[in-house]
Protein backbone atom coordinates (compact mmCIF):
# COMPACT_ATOMS: atom_id res chain seq x y z
CA UNK A 1 0.00 0.00 0.00
CA UNK A 2 1.74 3.17 -1.20
CA UNK A 3 -0.37 5.39 1.09
CA UNK A 4 1.40 3.77 4.08
CA UNK A 5 5.14 3.17 3.75
CA UNK A 6 7.21 0.96 6.06
CA UNK A 7 11.01 1.01 6.34
CA UNK A 8 13.09 -0.95 8.82
CA UNK A 9 16.66 -0.58 10.01
CA UNK A 10 18.49 -1.82 13.10
CA UNK A 11 15.34 -3.00 14.83
CA UNK A 12 13.40 0.23 14.28
CA UNK A 13 10.51 0.41 11.81
CA UNK A 14 9.45 3.79 10.44
CA UNK A 15 5.81 3.92 9.29
CA UNK A 16 4.99 6.91 7.09
CA UNK A 17 1.50 8.14 6.20
CA UNK A 18 2.06 8.99 2.56
CA UNK A 19 -0.52 11.38 1.08
CA UNK A 20 1.38 14.64 1.44
CA UNK A 21 -0.68 16.38 -1.26
CA UNK A 22 -3.74 15.85 1.00
CA UNK A 23 -1.93 16.61 4.28
CA UNK A 24 -1.87 12.82 4.81
CA UNK A 25 -5.64 12.72 5.30
CA UNK A 26 -6.58 9.14 6.11
CA UNK A 27 -8.85 7.25 3.73
CA UNK A 28 -11.04 4.33 4.75
CA UNK A 29 -8.48 2.02 3.12
CA UNK A 30 -5.69 3.58 5.19
CA UNK A 31 -7.53 2.98 8.48
CA UNK A 32 -7.70 -0.68 7.51
CA UNK A 33 -4.08 -0.52 6.38
CA UNK A 34 -2.94 0.69 9.80
CA UNK A 35 -4.62 -2.35 11.33
CA UNK A 36 -2.70 -4.66 8.99
CA UNK A 37 0.67 -2.86 9.20
CA UNK A 38 0.82 -2.61 12.99
CA UNK A 39 -0.45 -6.16 13.38
CA UNK A 40 2.45 -7.37 11.24
CA UNK A 41 5.00 -5.20 13.06
CA UNK A 42 3.75 -6.47 16.40
CA UNK A 43 4.41 -10.06 15.33
CA UNK A 44 7.82 -9.35 13.76
CA UNK A 45 10.51 -10.20 16.32
CA UNK A 46 13.13 -8.28 14.36
CA UNK A 47 11.22 -5.05 15.08
CA UNK A 48 11.93 -3.70 18.55
CA UNK A 49 10.38 -0.20 18.23
CA UNK A 50 8.25 1.76 15.77
CA UNK A 51 8.24 5.42 14.71
CA UNK A 52 5.07 6.77 13.09
CA UNK A 53 5.21 9.94 11.00
CA UNK A 54 3.76 11.67 7.95
CA UNK A 55 5.24 12.53 4.56
CA UNK A 56 5.73 16.17 3.64
CA UNK A 57 4.83 18.99 6.01
CA UNK A 58 2.16 17.31 8.18
CA UNK A 59 1.58 14.34 10.44
CA UNK A 60 -2.04 13.95 9.35
CA UNK A 61 -5.00 16.30 9.07
CA UNK A 62 -7.26 13.42 10.09
CA UNK A 63 -9.94 11.54 8.21
CA UNK A 64 -10.42 12.30 4.52
CA UNK A 65 -13.71 14.19 4.74
CA UNK A 66 -13.98 14.18 0.94
CA UNK A 67 -14.95 10.50 1.24
CA UNK A 68 -17.73 11.07 3.75
CA UNK A 69 -20.44 11.66 1.16
CA UNK A 70 -20.09 8.09 -0.07
CA UNK A 71 -18.77 6.05 2.86
CA UNK A 72 -19.98 7.96 5.96
CA UNK A 73 -23.28 9.39 4.80
CA UNK A 74 -25.66 8.06 7.48
CA UNK A 75 -25.69 6.50 10.95
CA UNK A 76 -25.11 2.95 9.68
CA UNK A 77 -22.15 3.97 7.54
CA UNK A 78 -20.80 6.11 10.37
CA UNK A 79 -20.79 3.11 12.71
CA UNK A 80 -18.94 0.99 10.15
CA UNK A 81 -16.45 3.80 9.58
CA UNK A 82 -15.77 4.16 13.31
CA UNK A 83 -15.12 0.41 13.52
CA UNK A 84 -12.37 0.81 10.89
CA UNK A 85 -10.91 3.84 12.69
CA UNK A 86 -10.85 2.01 16.01
CA UNK A 87 -9.29 -1.10 14.47
CA UNK A 88 -6.49 0.96 12.95
CA UNK A 89 -5.80 2.96 16.10
CA UNK A 90 -6.18 -0.01 18.43
CA UNK A 91 -3.57 -1.86 16.35
CA UNK A 92 -1.16 0.98 17.15
CA UNK A 93 -2.07 1.05 20.85
CA UNK A 94 -1.96 -2.75 21.16
CA UNK A 95 1.31 -3.21 19.27
CA UNK A 96 3.61 -4.77 21.90
CA UNK A 97 6.51 -2.59 20.72
CA UNK A 98 7.03 1.03 21.82
CA UNK A 99 5.52 3.41 19.26
CA UNK A 100 6.66 7.03 18.98
CA UNK A 101 4.64 9.49 16.90
CA UNK A 102 6.79 12.16 15.24
CA UNK A 103 4.21 14.89 14.70
CA UNK A 104 4.60 18.04 12.60
CA UNK A 105 2.39 20.54 10.83
CA UNK A 106 -1.21 19.47 11.35
CA UNK A 107 -2.28 16.70 13.72
CA UNK A 108 -6.05 17.10 13.63
CA UNK A 109 -9.26 15.16 14.21
CA UNK A 110 -8.77 11.49 13.50
CA UNK A 111 -5.07 12.26 13.26
CA UNK A 112 -5.14 13.06 16.97
CA UNK A 113 -6.58 9.59 17.56
CA UNK A 114 -3.67 8.11 15.60
CA UNK A 115 -1.09 10.13 17.56
CA UNK A 116 -2.75 9.41 20.92
CA UNK A 117 -2.60 5.70 20.14
CA UNK A 118 1.21 5.88 20.19
CA UNK A 119 3.14 5.60 23.44
CA UNK A 120 4.96 8.91 22.99
CA UNK A 121 4.51 12.02 20.87
CA UNK A 122 7.27 14.43 19.77
CA UNK A 123 6.55 17.66 17.88
CA UNK A 124 8.20 20.91 16.78
CA UNK A 125 7.15 24.18 18.35
CA UNK A 126 5.15 25.27 15.29
CA UNK A 127 2.98 22.11 15.12
CA UNK A 128 -0.80 22.48 15.32
CA UNK A 129 -3.21 20.15 17.12
CA UNK A 130 -6.98 20.01 17.40
CA UNK A 131 -10.19 17.98 17.21
CA UNK A 132 -12.71 19.92 15.09
CA UNK A 133 -15.56 17.44 15.60
CA UNK A 134 -17.76 20.17 17.10
CA UNK A 135 -17.44 22.14 13.86
CA UNK A 136 -18.90 19.18 11.90
CA UNK A 137 -21.54 17.96 14.39
CA UNK A 138 -19.58 14.74 14.92
CA UNK A 139 -19.30 13.07 18.32
CA UNK A 140 -15.68 12.00 18.69
CA UNK A 141 -15.43 8.21 19.05
CA UNK A 142 -15.45 6.39 22.39
CA UNK A 143 -11.96 4.90 22.06
CA UNK A 144 -10.44 8.21 20.91
CA UNK A 145 -12.15 10.14 23.71
CA UNK A 146 -10.94 7.63 26.28
CA UNK A 147 -7.35 8.10 25.07
CA UNK A 148 -7.71 11.88 25.18
CA UNK A 149 -9.08 11.72 28.73
CA UNK A 150 -6.22 9.47 29.86
CA UNK A 151 -3.64 11.90 28.51
CA UNK A 152 -5.00 15.34 29.41
CA UNK A 153 -7.64 14.87 32.12
CA UNK A 154 -11.35 15.64 32.17
CA UNK A 155 -11.45 19.43 32.05
CA UNK A 156 -8.83 19.82 29.31
CA UNK A 157 -10.50 17.07 27.27
CA UNK A 158 -13.76 19.01 27.48
CA UNK A 159 -12.02 22.21 26.38
CA UNK A 160 -10.52 20.47 23.35
CA UNK A 161 -13.72 18.70 22.31
CA UNK A 162 -16.23 21.47 23.07
CA UNK A 163 -14.33 24.27 21.32
CA UNK A 164 -12.94 22.30 18.37
CA UNK A 165 -10.18 24.86 17.87
CA UNK A 166 -6.50 24.41 17.00
CA UNK A 167 -3.69 24.91 19.46
CA UNK A 168 0.08 24.82 19.45
CA UNK A 169 2.79 22.64 20.93
CA UNK A 170 3.20 24.72 24.09
CA UNK A 171 -0.38 24.02 25.15
CA UNK A 172 -0.12 20.40 23.99
CA UNK A 173 2.98 19.86 26.13
CA UNK A 174 1.49 21.57 29.17
CA UNK A 175 -1.67 19.47 28.85
CA UNK A 176 0.28 16.21 28.55
CA UNK A 177 -0.79 15.54 24.99
CA UNK A 178 2.81 15.53 23.70
CA UNK A 179 6.00 14.57 25.52
CA UNK A 180 8.71 16.62 23.86
CA UNK A 181 9.08 19.78 21.77
CA UNK A 182 12.09 19.50 19.45
CA UNK A 183 13.36 20.96 16.18
CA UNK A 184 13.51 17.58 14.41
CA UNK A 185 10.92 15.24 15.93
CA UNK A 186 11.56 12.44 13.42
CA UNK A 187 15.29 12.31 14.17
CA UNK A 188 14.70 12.45 17.91
CA UNK A 189 11.96 9.82 17.72
CA UNK A 190 14.25 7.46 15.78
CA UNK A 191 17.09 8.04 18.26
CA UNK A 192 14.75 7.36 21.18
CA UNK A 193 13.38 4.25 19.45
CA UNK A 194 16.91 2.94 18.83
CA UNK A 195 17.80 3.46 22.46
CA UNK A 196 14.75 1.46 23.58
CA UNK A 197 15.45 -1.19 20.91
CA UNK A 198 18.99 -1.76 22.13
CA UNK A 199 18.72 -1.34 25.90
CA UNK A 200 15.30 -2.56 27.02
CA UNK A 201 13.82 -6.06 27.13
CA UNK A 202 10.99 -6.41 24.57
CA UNK A 203 8.95 -8.68 26.84
CA UNK A 204 9.14 -6.11 29.63
CA UNK A 205 7.92 -3.34 27.32
CA UNK A 206 5.14 -5.48 25.88
CA UNK A 207 3.92 -6.54 29.31
CA UNK A 208 4.13 -3.06 30.80
CA UNK A 209 2.32 -1.58 27.80
CA UNK A 210 -0.51 -4.10 28.07
CA UNK A 211 -1.00 -3.52 31.80
CA UNK A 212 -0.72 0.28 31.66
CA UNK A 213 -2.98 0.67 28.62
CA UNK A 214 -5.37 -1.89 30.07
CA UNK A 215 -5.87 0.23 33.16
CA UNK A 216 -5.88 3.60 31.39
CA UNK A 217 -7.58 3.24 28.00
CA UNK A 218 -8.86 -0.28 27.32
CA UNK A 219 -10.63 -3.23 28.97
CA UNK A 220 -8.16 -5.04 31.21
CA UNK A 221 -7.75 -8.83 31.24
CA UNK A 222 -5.92 -9.87 34.41
CA UNK A 223 -5.41 -13.40 33.06
CA UNK A 224 -3.56 -12.04 30.02
CA UNK A 225 -1.48 -9.77 32.24
CA UNK A 226 -0.46 -12.77 34.36
CA UNK A 227 0.41 -14.70 31.19
CA UNK A 228 2.73 -11.91 30.07
CA UNK A 229 4.36 -11.75 33.50
CA UNK A 230 4.90 -15.53 33.50
CA UNK A 231 6.21 -15.46 29.91
CA UNK A 232 8.86 -12.93 30.86
CA UNK A 233 9.81 -14.83 34.03
CA UNK A 234 10.41 -18.02 32.01
CA UNK A 235 12.16 -16.29 29.10
CA UNK A 236 15.65 -16.42 27.66
CA UNK A 237 15.78 -12.63 28.11
CA UNK A 238 15.22 -12.88 31.87
CA UNK A 239 18.19 -15.25 32.18
CA UNK A 240 20.22 -13.00 29.87
CA UNK A 241 19.37 -9.90 31.91
CA UNK A 242 20.51 -11.56 35.14
CA UNK A 243 23.71 -12.81 33.53
CA UNK A 244 24.48 -9.40 32.03
CA UNK A 245 23.93 -7.72 35.40
CA UNK A 246 26.27 -10.17 37.12
CA UNK A 247 28.90 -9.82 34.41
CA UNK A 248 28.58 -6.01 34.29
CA UNK A 249 27.87 -5.91 30.54
CA UNK A 250 24.98 -4.69 28.36
CA UNK A 251 22.30 -7.37 27.87
CA UNK A 252 21.57 -8.81 24.42
CA UNK A 253 17.80 -9.24 24.50
CA UNK A 254 16.06 -11.33 21.84
CA UNK A 255 12.38 -10.94 22.70
CA UNK A 256 11.99 -14.59 23.73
Amino acid sequence: MTDILVEQENGVAVVTLNRPEHRNALTYAMWNGLDRVFGELGRDRSVKAVVLTGAGSDFTAGADIAEFGTIRDDAEQARAYEVAVDLGCDAIAQCPKPVIAACKGYTLGGGMHVAMSADFRFAPKEAQFGIPAARLSIVYGVQATRKLLALVGLTEAKRILYAGDRFGSDRALKAGLIDRICDDPLAEAIAFARDLATSSAPLTIGGAKYILNGHAIAPFDATEAERLIDQAAASHDYREGRAAFAEKRPPAFQGR
